[in-house]
């Protein structure tokens, strides 16, 4: 069959790198793609999603038969509506239910409504107000902004300084619309884990567990970016705690949107913080994480395919996905500058060397100049390797990196260091 794939960073390459080993597979279109999903077997086209008409009149003369949207923008405002009234198959949740990754607000007014276990919070448009709500409270406090800001849109702060400045910075146009509104929340203790699912508006099943490392350096340091690593299995996830964590959060969510008339078909990217009062929710995304997807890929030992049709056809009920026992690892190489100003246009080579070391190399941010590869965006590379543990699959994405030539880039040499000090 034919699939349309949108979006063009390393969540899309996994993405259609897993789909590309599925027999059912015809053509995979990727839209815009990226150097290496060509590579992969992906047609790129250059189609602008935000005209949903043109993304209709591509799929029909291209019988593409199902669509698969990565991003959460496109989710957001209304891509996979619009694909649904022509009648076209999509994997991913209407605008109403991306709800739960478009609003901060929304999610925790619906945790608040049904008793889904999260931080207390407060949500506010006026800057007056959310200070207000501070007094009396201690930090440190994580001030959010309401909309999309690419993993961006967090502060946590450590002193009621901190979180004023945070405060008048949302609020005062740094996020632009996302930051109209914000969400102070209380601050949770424990770990954060990354949990999937996938739902098709009634049953849900679980995927597997995830940790990120959303600080820029070393140590946890430095600010939030998307994610600068990940990896899974994670320790902190064992089948009890998935247990709970589908029991507590994730089954009792997709029964509040249904209740609320919005029923979630897609995968559903729990952010979790386990700590002394169980699983709690720090947020929810509507896609999957980047780059969890990354080591989500690699260890699944299922067709990606016939999971996502399951999702879109409502056979969720009668489906299961085998995981591969490895463990995966996926190591961002970054564009220096990032995530404020990355330096773009840098010559990048060494790729196929580093492959040969048994890792796969994600594109996330790259375009072609030429013959020449090179850096396009703040997030550039995933390097990505499994293997029977841990602590290999870390020396063989490591040692990857090292065959990289790429004088721009910088990445934490940290990733996993939780899992593996334990």
């Amino acid at each position: 069959m034919n699939i349309l794939l949108i979006g063009g960073g390393g969540r899309e390459h996994a993405l259609a790198w897993k789909l590309a080993q599925s027999p059912l597979l015809t053509t995979l279109y990727a839209a815009p793609g990226n150097p290496g999903m060509a590579d992969d077997g992906a047609t790129c086209v250059s189609l602008d999603v935000t005209d949903h008409q043109a993304v209709v009149d591509f799929i029909h003369q291209n019988n593409v038969e199902l669509t698969v949207i990565g991003p959460e923008q496109p989710l957001v405002d209304g891509l996979a509506d619009t694909l649904s009234k022509h009648g076209k198959k999509v994997f991913g949740p209407s605008a109403r239910a991306a709800r739960l990754e478009g609003s901060k607000g929304f999610t925790k007014d619906l945790c608040a409504k049904y008793g889904i276990p999260t931080a207390a919070y407060g949500r506010f448009r006026q800057a007056a107000d959310a200070k207000a709500f501070l007094g009396g409270r201690e930090p440190p406090f994580v001030v959010k902004a309401d909309g999309l800001a690419a993993g961006k849109g967090v502060v946590i702060a450590a002193s009621r300084e901190e979180a004023h400045a945070a405060i008048d910075d949302m609020l005062g146009g740094s996020f632009g619309e996302a930051g109209a509104e914000l969400v102070i929340e209380e601050f949770l203790e424990g770990e954060e884990a990354s949990f999937f699912a996938l739902c098709d508006g009634e049953t849900v099943l679980p995927l597997i567990g995830a940790q990120d490392h959303k600080r820029a350096h070393d140590g946890d340091k430095g600010p939030n970016t998307g994610g600068m690593g990940a990896y899974s299995p994670a320790p902190i996830l064992d089948d009890a705690m998935q247990a709970r964590v589908m029991t507590e959060i994730v089954e009792p969510t997709a029964r509040a949107m249904a209740a609320e008339g919005s029923p979630f078909t897609g995968v559903l990217y729990a952010g979790l913080m386990i700590g002394p009062r169980g699983p709690q929710l720090i947020e929810y995304n509507a896609r999957f994480g980047d780059p969890e997807c990354q080591v989500l890929m690699m260890r699944m030992k299922s067709d990606l395919l016939p999971a996502l049709l399951a999702a879109v056809d409502g056979e969720l009920a009668h489906f299961a996905v085998q995981w591969h026992d490895d463990a995966a690892m996926t190591v961002v190489m970054a564009a220096e500058g990032y995530p404020s100003t990355p330096r773009k246009g840098g010559t990048i080579t060494g790729i196929s060397d580093a492959e040969a070391t048994g890792a796969k190399v994600f594109h996330a941010g790259t375009k072609r100049d030429g013959a020449t590869l090179v850096a396009n965006g703040g997030r550039v590379l995933n390097i990505t390797a499994m293997a029977p543990s841990l602590r290999d699959a870390a020396d063989t994405a490591y040692a990857a990196i090292e065959r990289i030539n790429w004088p721009d880039a910088f990445w934490r040499r940290d990733i996993g260091a939780r899992a593996l000090n334990r």
